[in-house]
C-alpha cells in the first residue's frame, strides 16, 4: 500500500523500489523502464537548471502524446517549476493568450513554434534532435526535496479558448496526488497493468491515470494522435489491459470494432468521461469489448479531475442508476445546490457544487472568476444535476446549455440519449434554438451511418416514443460531416449554435 505520497516526487521514488526494471513508458518502436525514466527525468531537471529557469518559473509543452511530454509533465514540477500543457488544436491567437498569460519562460514543442518563439525566453524542439541531445549532455541533477511541497503550484491548465477567454486552472501537487487516490481507488491498478493513453495528455482525460500508473509501477503506452483502427491495433499487439476516453473516442472504437474485431480480451479496465455518453454508446461498447468493465468518471479540469465514478457499469446500464455517473470519490464531497446556494435534498435538481483536496486553488490572474466559482471552500461546476438517496449523481446538462421550452426545462442529455437508441444515427447532439411560440426549441444536429436512410418526421416520430412531447426536437439537420470537436473530443455545441443566435442579445430566451 502507498504511503506518504504527497508530491510528483514520490510515484517515481515508489516505482524505483518495486519495479525499478518494469516498462515505464512505451510509444512506437521506444521503452524505456522505471530505472530509465528516473535517470531521464533527473537529467531534464538539469536541462531545465541549464536553460537558466528557477523554481516557480512556467514551461510550456505544445505537442502530441509521447515519452517526452510525459516527461515534461513529471520532472517540471519534480523540479519546483510549473507546467503548462496547451491545446494543440489551438490557433496561435490562443496559443500566444495562454503563453503571455501564464508568463512561460521556455516552449518545449514538437512543430515549427513560428510566431510563439518571440513570446518565450528559449524553444526546445521535441520533433528534432535538440531535446534529445540536451538530455545526453546535462548531468543528471537530483531533486530537491525541501523545496516542493504537497502545496506547490504543479501546473497551469488552461481550461476552453472556445467559451470566451482562456482560464488558467492552478492545481497543485496535493491535488493532483489526491486524483492519484482517486484513480487508485476508482480503477485499480497494479505493476501487471498496461495502460494505454488515448486522450491528448494536455487534458486532464489524457494525463489522469499518468501520475497512478507510476505509483504503482505500471506501464504506460502512448498514442500520438487517436486513430480508432490503430488503437485496437495497440490494444491486440500490447496487451492493453487499461485505457480511457471521452464518449466519442468510446464511440469511434466501438464502430471500429464491431466492424472489425481485433483481440482486446486483455482489456479489463474501458474508463470514459469528459462529456455526457448515451446510453446506446455503452450498450454497444458492452458488445464490443465483453472483457472489459466500462467505468464513468465525471470531473473537470478545476478538480484535477475526478469527482465521481461508476464502476459498475456493465450490471447497472438498464436500471436507473446505470444513468448516472456514479458517487464521490473518496475524500471528495458532492451537494447540490439552488441559486441561493442552498443545499438541496436528494431528488432536488440544481447545481453540483464539490469540496476536496482535488479542487484548484484558482485561476491564475482571474480574481474575479475564481470568486464566482470557489465560495467558502467549495467549488461550483456550473452542471446541472441531482443526487438520489445513496449519493448517486446524475447530470442534467451544464446549466448554459439547458433548454426552457413553453415554461417547461429540456436537458439536452435526455433527448440525445433517445436519439442515440435509432440504429442509423451515429452521432447527435442537441442545442436550444429560437422560437416565437416557445422562447426557445429543442433542435437536433445528426451525423447517420455510412448508407443509412433517416427523415426528420421519422426521427421525431422514434424520440416521441422515448420522451415526453416538450422534449422532443422541433427540428432536426442532418450533417454530412463529423460533428465538431474541441481538442479533447467535446462536441462544440457553441459554434452550432451560433448561427441561429447571431444579431440578439442573449444566446437564450
Amino acid at each position: 500500500m502507498m504511503q506518504h505520497v504527497h508530491t510528483f516526487l514520490d510515484p517515481i521514488r515508489r516505482a524505483l523500489v518495486t519495479n525499478p526494471d518494469g516498462e515505464a513508458l512505451v510509444c512506437g518502436d521506444r521503452r524505456i523502464t522505471y530505472r530509465q525514466l528516473d535517470e531521464r527525468l533527473r537529467r531534464l531537471h538539469g536541462v531545465l537548471r541549464d536553460l537558466g529557469t528557477e523554481p516557480g518559473d512556467r514551461v510550456a509543452v505544445l505537442a502530441l502524446n509521447s515519452i517526452a511530454f510525459a516527461e515534461l509533465y513529471c520532472a517540471i514540477p519534480m523540479s519546483g517549476r510549473v507546467q503548462v500543457p496547451l491545446n494543440f488544436r489551438w490557433a496561435a491567437p490562443e496559443l500566444r493568450y495562454a503563453l503571455e498569460d501564464s508568463g512561460a519562460r521556455i516552449l518545449c514543442c514538437d512543430r515549427d513554434p513560428g510566431e510563439l518563439a518571440d513570446v518565450v525566453d528559449r524553444v526546445v524542439r521535441l520533433d528534432t534532435d535538440d531535446y534529445e541531445q540536451r538530455l545526453t549532455a546535462s548531468e543528471p541533477v537530483d531533486f530537491d526535496e525541501g523545496g516542493v511541497t504537497a502545496d506547490s503550484l504543479a501546473g497551469l491548465f488552461y481550461t476552453g479558448g472556445t467559451t470566451g477567454q482562456s482560464k488558467g486552472v492552478m492545481l497543485t501537487h496535493r491535488n493532483l496526488i489526491a486524483n492519484l487516490w482517486n484513480m487508485q481507488i476508482t480503477q485499480p491498478m497494479t505493476s501487471a497493468d498496461r495502460y494505454l493513453v488515448i486522450a491528448p495528455m494536455f487534458h486532464a482525460a489524457g494525463s489522469v491515470s499518468l501520475l497512478q500508473s507510476i505509483a504503482v509501477g505500471a506501464t504506460q503506452v502512448l498514442q500520438p494522435a487517436f486513430q480508432p483502427a490503430e488503437v485496437l491495433d495497440i490494444v491486440e499487439r500490447e496487451r492493453i489491459t487499461q485505457t480511457l476516453g471521452v464518449p466519442t473516442m468510446v464511440a469511434a472504437l466501438v464502430e471500429e470494432q464491431l466492424q472489425r474485431p481485433r483481440d482486446v480480451t486483455s482489456l479489463v479496465g474501458f474508463a470514459h468521461g469528459g462529456s455526457p455518453i448515451a446510453t446506446e454508446v455503452v450498450r454497444r461498447g458492452i458488445t464490443a469489448f465483453p472483457d472489459a468493465a466500462f467505468l464513468h468518471l465525471y470531473g473537470a479540469t478545476e478538480t484535477a479531475p475526478i469527482i465521481t465514478g461508476l464502476d459498475d457499469e456493465v450490471e447497472l446500464i438498464e436500471t436507473e442508476r446505470g444513468r448516472s455517473t456514479g458517487q464521490a470519490v473518496l475524500g471528495c464531497e458532492v451537494v447540490i445546490r439552488n441559486q441561493a446556494g442552498d443545499p438541496l435534498p436528494a431528488g432536488e435538481p440544481g447545481e453540483v457544487t464539490v469540496r476536496g483536496d482535488n479542487v484548484m486553488i484558482g485561476y491564475w490572474n482571474k480574481p474575479e472568476q475564481t470568486d464566482a466559482v470557489l465560495q467558502d471552500g467549495w467549488y461550483r461546476t456550473g452542471d446541472l444535476g441531482r443526487l438520489d438517496d445513496q449519493g448517486y449523481l446524475f447530470l442534467l446538462d451544464r446549466s448554459k446549455d439547458m433548454i426552457i421550452s413553453g415554461g417547461e426545462n429540456v436537458y439536452c442529455t435526455e433527448v440525445e440519449d433517445a436519439i442515440y437508441t435509432h440504429p442509423a444515427v451515429l452521432e447527435a447532439t442537441v442545442f436550444g434554438v429560437p422560437s416565437d411560440d416557445w422562447g426557445e426549441a429543442v433542435h437536433a444536429v445528426v451525423v447517420l451511418r455510412e448508407g443509412a436512410e433517416l427523415s426528420e418526421a421519422e426521427l421525431i416520430a422514434h424520440c416521441r416514443e422515448r420522451i415526453a412531447g416538450y422534449k422532443v426536437p422541433r427540428s432536426v439537420e442532418f450533417s454530412g460531416e463529423p460533428l465538431p470537436k474541441s481538442g479533447p473530443g467535446k462536441v462544440l455545441k457553441r459554434e452550432l449554435r451560433a448561427p441561429y443566435w447571431e444579431g440578439r442579445d442573449r444566446s437564450i430566451s
